[in-house]
């Protein structure tokens, strides 16, 4: 079985309390505690805890695989004729597994390793963009990461699981604001600067911080796609397209959710 787990490493710095305060936003409270967990972040890891322990826990193998027939992303259902195959569900889940699958996980290791980058990088992101608009966010992204792995496997059978594509657009995301001076990547967090209008994406690219993470993140993946494997993985293969993807998807699209809007030029 396909599975996805999101093995990019961190940016560099780390959640620094700060001292320092920015101006007020409107919408943003006036004091944020800075390991706070967004409602939207939370709610989503809980989803995916529970899901997951369902599936582990209480279904059969049986039933465990009937959800996976109906929830999992199969790209055969788009790129072979339903006559040479067979999955139950109709027209169905060619709507909706493009984004399932993100809820589905292969063991407790995948969505233990999904959640922590979950809350790592979804964190900053959910409080910039607020609840409705991040998990929208979440929902286009793992889209993004089923159409790479779509383009890449059309006739593919093996079934596609797990977050990470939609991690690593927040990923993505974070990388467009949070690498500013006072954001959750500079190194000294201030509580206000994630709220500061985001650069151009060719301003980000001009900053050397955030090549070092985007070349980070898909050297890693390069790493997969020539076989390389992790603790964890049971020989199961990584979907490192559906990262790739997830992460494009994040980079373009993340001025579409932003409330924030763009730096003005000086």
């Amino acid at each position: 079985m396909t599975r996805r787990i999101l093995l990019a490493a961190p940016g560099p710095g780390s959640y620094v309390q700060d001292v320092s305060r920015g101006p007020s936003f409107p919408g943003v409270p006036d004091q944020q505690p800075v390991f706070n967990v967004p409602g939207a972040v939370a709610a989503l890891a809980l989803a995916l805890l529970f899901i997951h322990a369902l599936r582990a826990i209480v279904l059969s193998d049986e039933a465990d695989l009937e959800v996976l027939t109906y929830f999992a992303f199969v790209p055969a259902r788009y790129g072979l004729p339903d006559t040479l195959f067979y999955l139950p569900g109709g027209f169905g889940p060619k709507l909706w597994t493009p984004v399932s699958y993100a809820f589905l996980h292969a063991n407790w290791m995948h969505v233990i390793v999904n959640l922590v980058w979950l809350l790592a990088f979804g964190t900053p992101v959910a409080r910039r963009f607020g609840s409705t608009r991040f998990v929208a966010f979440f929902a286009v992204t793992a889209a993004g990461g089923a159409l790479a792995h779509y383009l890449s496997y059309p006739d593919a059978l093996v079934p596609l699981i797990g977050a990470s594509a939609s991690v690593s657009g927040t990923m993505a995301a974070a990388v467009r604001f949070a690498f500013a001076p006072g954001a959750a990547l500079s190194g000294r967090r201030a509580i206000f600067a994630d709220h500061q209008p985001a650069g151009s994406l060719i301003e980000n690219f001009t900053d050397r911080r955030v090549l070092v993470f985007v070349g980070a993140f898909f050297a890693l993946n390069l790493l997969f796609a020539v076989g390389v494997s992790l603790p964890g993985a049971d020989g199961a293969q990584i979907a490192w397209q559906a990262h790739v993807g997830g992460f494009v998807a994040g980079l373009l699209l993340f001025p579409l959710f932003d409330p924030v809007g763009k730096r003005q030029p000086a």
